[in-house]
């Protein structure tokens, strides 16, 4: 018989039985809660989760801003045994209707400001039966529909002790479009929670008691909820939860508010960052920062340092791998790569042919094998065939070893973008594109601006005898039916595009034409938009 282990009791009553009840766990707007106040709260949601029927191994949706909610429900649902999905707030009612139907959540919970997109979401969604919602409002919906507070009030009691989960049990399952372009529930056991506390946020991070922990990646990313959630809880740490969009003075000033020692971000927040000229003091007590999601340019590793005074471990993980595999070490920094294997995994490079690269220089595929790796995708057993062989993942990104041994990212290989460390899919995009009435053709590919990131640049053919609209009309009708990060940053109207002799797109022929444009960082960060 396996032994019992369940995740969120280790994040939570395991600090309250080692002396840490009085402690921090966690800061949020309306104040904080010690890690006994916590354990309480989360034994309270569970209750309140088991009351509204759901049960072990069953998906809780939540779809809800980075605050005390959120939170609580995320270790709630883990600790009765059922599984945890909390999905990405910058999706469109529709968008989240595909992941309400794909998990077969029979319980949804959202935050107030994103009840209109809920409303869509859960419409017609047949394993919903309980939809509650933050604030004061309920959605419409045909779903027993409830408020936060008249969650918890019609709870029959906490639930002391947390279910008998193994190791093997699943406990979260995180959305991500991968290299396929459809939604894919990467799912995650209990153990791969310790797993990334124990090897990245130990070994590499150096995560102490003492540490506060902000991030502006959320917690729907596997990224964000490592850094605000299993690292610090794993070691009795604090982490700080901010809702609202990240801009570089409100973090900076939460840095210096709430004295963080640690700072996680991407590179499309980290570039805003070092051009705000913010006053270095704000960052006085951040000892380390980490960034992933896209290679961190070797100028915002420089310009962190020389203008906030602390360095940046850049590093490369997933969300199938739920946090960080490769990464740069403190004091050991190889700016404009991604680092080294992090303890506890295992790389390998690959040629085409499938076999392994044994030297320097030469790039291949990236594969890699670790203990918190994910046990698949939900019911993709095709994609689960491409992906995953044995013990090795393949990433999907080409990569190419130093004679130092640290790992340097080449790209994808494929056609598919990461635009603020978040994945877009080209194809995703043009759909929405032809939906315009006016357009016969379109074709997305990536474009690196001036600090090497990927930004969606779009090709459209306009139906015959109709003129294109301009680009600004393209771009907000993108905005319109698809999360704002994936809308196009220019538009450009062809008579035609580029093909081989069987049809297919050059899209190469399109790569090259759109680097004759230039796109620079904006001011605010991507993820904010």
């Amino acid at each position: 018989m396996a032994d019992l282990f369940n995740a969120a009791e280790y994040l939570t009553a395991r600090r309250v039985d080692a002396g840490d009840g009085d402690r921090v766990a966690v800061h949020h707007p309306g104040g904080r809660l010690t890690y006994a106040e916590l354990t309480d709260e989360v034994r309270r949601v569970a209750g309140a989760l088991r009351s509204l029927g759901v049960r072990p191994e069953q998906r809780v949706l939540l779809v809800m801003p980075d605050d005390v909610e959120l939170f609580t429900a995320i270790l709630a649902a883990i600790w009765l045994g059922a599984v945890a999905v909390p999905s990405s707030t910058m999706l469109t009612g529709r968008e989240l209707s595909v992941l309400v139907r794909d998990s077969r959540a029979g319980v949804v919970i959202g935050g107030e400001p994103f009840a209109a997109a809920l409303t869509t979401a859960v419409d017609g969604a047949p394993d919903v039966h309980s939809v509650v919602l933050t604030g004061q409002s309920r959605v419409d919906t045909a779903a027993r529909s409830l408020t936060w507070d008249e969650m918890l009030a019609a709870s029959d009691g906490p639930v002391d002790a947390p279910y008998g989960t193994w190791d093997e049990s699943q406990a979260l399952w995180l959305y991500t479009s991968g290299t396929t372009g459809k939604p894919k529930g990467a799912m995650h056991r209990h153990a791969d929670i310790r797993s990334v506390a124990e090897t990245y946020g130990t070994q590499v991070l150096g995560i102490e008691p003492d540490d506060v922990c902000l991030s502006v990646a959320k917690l729907f990313f596997a990224y964000g909820i490592g850094n605000s959630m299993f690292f610090p809880l794993s070691v009795g740490a604090s982490a700080v939860l901010e809702p609202s969009r990240p801009n570089p003075d409100l973090y900076s000033r939460l840095a210096e508010q709430h004295r963080a020692t640690l700072f996680f971000a991407v590179p499309s927040f980290w570039g805003p960052m070092i051009a705000a000229d913010l006053p270095p003091e704000r960052f006085a007590t951040v000892r380390r920062g980490a960034s992933a999601g896209e290679a961190l340019p070797a100028r915002m590793f420089h310009g962190v340092r020389d203008r906030y005074g602390f360095e940046v471990l850049d590093g490369i993980g997933s969300t199938e791998a739920l946090h960080i595999f490769i990464s740069n070490r403190p004091g050991e920094v190889v700016p404009g790569s991604s680092g080294f294997p992090v303890p506890g995994y295992q790389v390998e490079l690959r040629r085409t042919d499938g076999s392994v690269i044994t030297g320097a220089g030469e790039s291949g595929m990236l594969f890699i094998s670790g203990d918190s790796i994910c046990t698949g995708y939900w019911c993709r057993t095709d994609v689960n065939r491409l992906v995953f062989h044995g013990e090795w993942m393949r990433t999907g990104d080409q990569y190419v070893r130093g004679e130092d041994g640290s790992y340097t990212c080449l790209g994808r290989a494929d056609d598919v973008l990461k635009v603020g460390g978040i994945w877009v899919s080209p194809s995703e995009v043009e759909v929405r594109l032809l939906e315009h009435p006016s357009l016969a053709e379109a074709v997305v590919v990536g474009l690196p601006d001036s600090d090497g990131l990927d930004k969606p640049v779009a090709f459209v053919v306009a139906r015959d005898g109709v003129e294109a609209p301009d680009a600004d009309e393209l771009i907000a009708f993108c905005r319109d039916g698809l999360a704002a990060f994936k809308r196009p940053r220019a538009v450009i109207a062809v008579d035609e595009l580029p093909k081989t002799a069987t049809g297919k797109i050059q899209r190469f022929r399109l790569r090259e034409q759109a680097a004759t444009l230039t796109l620079t960082t904006p001011a605010v960060p991507e993820t904010a938009v």
